[in-house]
């Protein structure tokens, strides 16, 4: 959860995420017609759900919705040098070439890094293209990151969304269905269903690419990165890591490769494709730009960043904002820039914690119990530890005719007002209330200056300096909570026991 300063660089107040009653999660899915355009591509004409005019302007609504649940990530040396490298692709890459039509060569393109540990890169219609810090310490020089940025510009020259969504329309009669958020179900996965991107973004990002987009953006992402010079085989050692990762975790595939080709079966054809397109337009294409890569990367954050909050022993702490709850045992929570979310085990129930959208308590409770849809079954003015609260009881149907109960607080403190919400089934709600008070109501100002002054774990670039195993070069107590020695070597792109030469630079926590 990031600081009200940083959520206001994100260009306006904080925009309540998934945590409204749900009768107001239930997202009302756009209609359209297909149509025909153009792939900038192939040249082809072919049936798309958007006109490329809407993509642009989904992608800019979508974008905003991106920025406010992941965050961007605040180091300007090194979203310059990514938007840098994009740059380079992008001039190559189809959406700027003589013959492709001037409404798709002047379309502008952002490149974004996000604040999240999690390994992914994605785009989105309209020229908008994201990595998060997670997948840039995978990385371990410029030619894998022009290989994976190729891939996610693919995306958008050969307008794929668009395509998935005319694919739907066609076979479901939407043109946007099965959005993240709102599809409520009690007894489902709460975390997939509820928690997720809200708007335009969920609905975007639920039009999953096809195995045959997938290969195409492979295909597409190599050729760029070879026509921009570089050598593109080196994106092979990162599907490995993929690969690895993949294997560790026994059962789910990073979230970049959940619909893409097996890693495995990509890190052997990646450098065919290079060595293909080598030989088609004769270039050398040698330029892998390792030192500043690492140059980029050095000192970026690895891991979760605890100045946003984490949890420790039942209690979750959040040191930039100076606060402190209690977690319910065995509760799930899942800390973003805009919530934290706590999930009880078998998903029921769940709470969370938030900004509200208002300067005071009563007026976050008054905007809260106005919604249509929600009858109000309480409303009280309270106090919790002594800071100034209001407390409303709820109730709303899901799209399923499910009752659903929702206890709010509105939470008056250090000039920012905090909402909590617990939410179940109306008929489970006696079983829950008594953990939603607890958990709420144990709100209070964090002291421990032990938590106050905590600092993320960073990456250290360093040689060597002498040959040996990496599990040589591992200090266990400066990994991050969470993280392995395994895993410190899937970020190299090394086994535990590989030999290092003395003059490799390795990724170390600091």
């Amino acid at each position: 959860m990031t600081t009200p300063s940083a959520q206001r660089r994100l260009r306006r107040r904080p925009v309540l995420w998934g945590v409204v009653p749900v009768v107001l999660l239930l997202l009302t899915l756009a209609t359209g017609c297909v149509s025909t355009g153009t792939n900038p591509v192939s040249g082809n004409t072919r049936a798309y759900g958007y006109s490329w005019e809407e993509e642009i302007k989904l992608g800019a609504q979508a974008d905003e919705q991106i920025q406010s649940q992941y965050g961007v990530y605040e180091d300007k040396q090194l979203q310059q040098y990514v938007d840098e490298v994009a740059r380079e692709v992008l001039a190559v890459s189809h959406m700027r070439r003589p013959e492709t039509p001037q409404r798709f060569r002047e379309t502008e393109f952002y490149f974004r890094v996000l604040d999240s540990p999690t390994v992914n890169a994605f785009a989105l219609p309209g020229g908008y293209v994201y990595v998060t810090r997670g997948l840039m310490a995978h990385l371990n020089n410029e030619a894998q990151l022009a290989v994976v940025l190729g891939h996610e510009i693919a995306h958008v020259a050969a307008r794929h969304a668009s395509q998935q969504a005319a694919r739907r329309q066609f076979t479901q009669g939407l043109l946007l269905g099965g959005a993240i958020a709102g599809q409520v179900a009690f007894g489902g996965n709460v975390g997939e269903n509820i928690l997720g991107l809200g708007g335009t973004a969920a609905q975007l990002l639920s039009l999953s690419y096809s195995r045959d987009n997938e290969r195409e953006s492979d295909r597409l992402g190599v050729e760029y990165a070879v026509r921009a010079g570089y050598e593109a085989a080196e994106g092979a050692d990162f599907f490995g890591s993929l690969e690895r990762m993949r294997e560790q975790s026994g059962q789910s595939i990073p979230t970049w490769q959940s619909t893409h080709p097996d890693p495995g079966a990509r890190e052997q054809t990646i450098p065919q494709l290079a060595q293909t397109w080598k030989q088609k337009i004769e270039t050398p294409a040698t330029t892998v730009n390792q030192d500043a890569y690492y140059s980029a990367l050095e000192r970026i954050i690895l891991g979760n960043n605890p100045r946003q909050g984490f949890e420790e022993k039942d209690v979750f702490y959040h040191p930039d904002l100076a606060f402190r709850f209690s977690v319910p045992r065995q509760w799930t929570v899942q800390n973003q820039p805009r919530q934290v979310a706590l999930i009880e085990p078998d998903q029921s129930a769940y709470m969370i914690f938030q900004f509200a959208n208002a300067d005071t308590p009563e007026a976050a409770a008054r905007e809260f119990a106005g919604q249509e849809g929600l009858t109000v079954l309480e409303r009280r003015a309270t106090t919790v530890n002594g800071y100034d609260a209001r407390r409303v009881l709820g109730e709303g149907q899901t799209q399923q005719g499910q009752t659903v109960r929702l206890l709010a607080y509105f939470i008056a403190y250090d000039g920012n007002v905090y909402q909590f919400q617990g939410l179940t089934t109306a008929g489970r709600y006696g079983t829950y209330r008594g953990t939603f008070e607890q958990s709420i109501e144990s709100f209070n100002r964090l002291t421990d200056s032990r938590i106050l002054n905590v600092e993320p774990t960073r990456i250290a670039i360093r040689p060597a300096g002498r040959q040996a195993s990496f599990r040589s070069f591992i200090d266990t107590q400066a990994l991050p909570d969470g993280m392995m020695e395994l895993d410190l070597a899937i970020i190299n792109q090394l086994d535990l026991n590989e030999t290092v030469p003395s003059t490799r630079p390795l990724k170390l926590p600091n």
